[in-house]
């Protein structure tokens, strides 16, 4: 890459607007039927909900389980946002820095400081509207979610449910609406738990997260690009995507291990979840089984927009996680039971790796070792 495009990127994502970014992602959300959803009627048994799920992992209570929100599609959007904008800010700390570094920095620095306003602004307006496209998009899948930001303990972490979206998956799904509800208000719990009942979890997610940010390259060239991959090759292409090539390309080689770490420990927490809600609401649930083949059925039948953005995003790992992470913490709780798993959360030791995750036994006889 050259110089110009080195200065110019670092330049152009320090200069996203966020506004566009809103603007755009609120156009694309749509706008749902209104729904009937409210916290209060959930609050009542969110700790309840809490208790059971620290009973039943060994893990401890938060100090003050932060409080049900039910938000539509906008206010979603807002909330990523801003928790997405610190980190979008560092990376662009990183890109510049390492951009303006040796002994053309000078010349480099010169030509991003004279870079035209009007281009400035379009440039920002351009990322916005990407960021804004993408939180769009997602937000009209998203059920719930614990919104914690990793790289800034001082924010307060929140509980959302997504009002509108819940109403219409209930419809969609022919399931019981309050069930629902309570039933994606266990996992986003039990997200809360975990990180309280393993308070270094947190700090072990971020200090990842600013190693990856920290080597970052800025410095790939149009020819390493050519290289990995036939550019007229499409399908090629997203293949490479899903499978991570291009990121490792983008973050090094040195660094590749930094990104299958968090992989791994994600997808812990969202198998981990997913065990826990179905533990917990067996108990709660009359119709537990009809949700979860409701549920499997909702994230396999996406349609043909969604697959192909979830294919360039890589979030058809997030559903990977879903589904191995569960079938790890089940094996591991039919084999030792639940204070078996409870061990994962001991320390960042103990956290199961990749090959530990398709293979729970692994990770058993090196708990037993």
């Amino acid at each position: 890459m050259s110089p110009r495009l080195q200065a110019g990127y670092a330049l152009m994502m320090d200069a996203i607007d966020w506004g566009t970014a809103q603007r755009v992602g609120e156009m694309l959300a749509g706008t749902p039927p209104r729904s009937g959803i409210r916290a209060e009627s959930v609050q009542p048994l969110a700790q309840d909900f809490a208790q059971r799920v620290s009973d039943y992992t060994g893990l401890a209570l938060p100090a003050e389980l932060p409080p049900l929100e039910t938000v539509d599609r906008p206010r979603w959007i807002a909330a990523n946002l801003s928790t997405m904008r610190p980190l979008m800010e560092q990376m662009a700390e990183r890109l510049e820095g390492s951009s303006s570094a040796g002994p053309s920095s000078k010349r480099r620095q010169g030509w991003a400081l004279g870079l035209p306003e009007a281009m400035r602004v379009a440039s920002g307006m351009a990322l916005g509207a990407q960021v804004g496209a993408l939180t769009g998009m997602l937000s009209q899948r998203v059920l719930g979610q614990y919104d914690l930001a990793i790289l800034d303990p001082s924010v307060t972490p929140r509980l959302l449910l997504v009002a509108p979206n819940l109403a219409q998956a209930a419809r969609s799904l022919e399931v019981d609406e309050h069930e629902l509800v309570s039933w994606v208000t266990i996992h986003e719990v039990t997200h809360a738990v975990q990180f309280s009942g393993a308070p270094w979890l947190r700090d072990h997610l971020a200090g990842l997260l600013r190693e990856l940010i920290e080597g970052l390259e800025a410095n790939v060239s149009l020819s390493q690009l050519f290289k990995l991959v036939d550019p007229g090759n499409a399908r090629e292409l997203i293949e490479r995507v899903r499978h991570g090539d291009l990121l490792r390309l983008t973050v090094g080689e040195k660094r590749w291990g930094l990104v299958e770490q968090m992989q791994a420990t994600m997808t812990l927490i969202e198998g981990h979840a997913e065990h826990v809600m179905d533990e917990i609401g067996a108990d709660l649930l009359p119709s537990l089984a009809r949700l979860r083949a409701a549920m499997t059925r909702r994230r396999s039948s996406r349609g043909l927009p969604w697959r192909v953005l979830e294919r360039l995003l890589g979030l058809e790992l997030k559903m990977r996680q879903y589904e191995s992470g569960r079938r790890f913490c089940d094996a591991v709780v039919a084999a030792g039971g639940p204070p078996a798993l409870a061990r994962a959360w001991s320390s960042p030791e103990t956290l199961p790796t990749t090959a530990e995750l398709d293979s729970p036994e692994l990770w058993l006889a090196r708990m037993a070792s």
